[in-house]
């Protein structure tokens, strides 16, 4: 979070020197201090998947989706292509080899630098917590469909 704060507003800030006559200290910590981006605001519209990207993704097959909802929720209904991970179970499953990761969810392991991670739940809170366990295990790609199984569903509600 630090570096992000750190390359994002101080380049601004330096840059505003550049452009200036030599400005007081005070003057380059406010203008870093004010007017750069917060780290959790540019991650989250970075980390988020809409509904209309993730059609997109499904139809061109460019997607490794991770429903982290509890099986009996998976079972009454889920994403096409969705592969079941309960969040309780997902940091164990991500540090799984390739192989044994194949063999237990019948599809190809994440890859670290994919970018076409996408986890999903019912609503977003557990795909957002799947995020933060994923980048701990140097999964710095991932995403997440915010609006969740809900939104899913009642979107295609509306396209029959």
């Amino acid at each position: 979070m630090l570096s992000c704060v750190l390359s994002r507003g101080f380049c601004q800030a330096v840059a505003g020197v550049r452009s200036t006559s030599y400005p007081t200290f005070r003057s380059v910590l406010r203008d870093f201090t004010t007017s750069s981006p917060k780290c959790d605001e540019t991650s989250e519209s970075a980390s988020v998947v809409t509904y209309s990207q993730l059609k997109t993704m499904l139809s061109s097959q460019n997607i490794q989706l991770f429903d982290v909802r509890n099986p009996d929720e998976y079972l009454a209904g889920r994403i096409p292509e969705a592969v079941n991970i309960p969040l309780g179970n997902l940091e164990e499953s991500l540090k799984l080899s390739p192989e044994h990761f194949r063999q237990i969810f019948e599809v190809k392991a994440p890859g670290k630098d994919d970018d076409n991670i996408v986890f999903h739940c019912k609503s977003g809170n557990r795909s957002s917590k799947a995020l933060e366990v994923a980048r701990q295990l140097g999964f710095s790609r991932v995403r997440h469909y915010k609006g969740g199984y809900s939104e899913w569903a009642e979107q295609e509600a509306k396209l029959t």
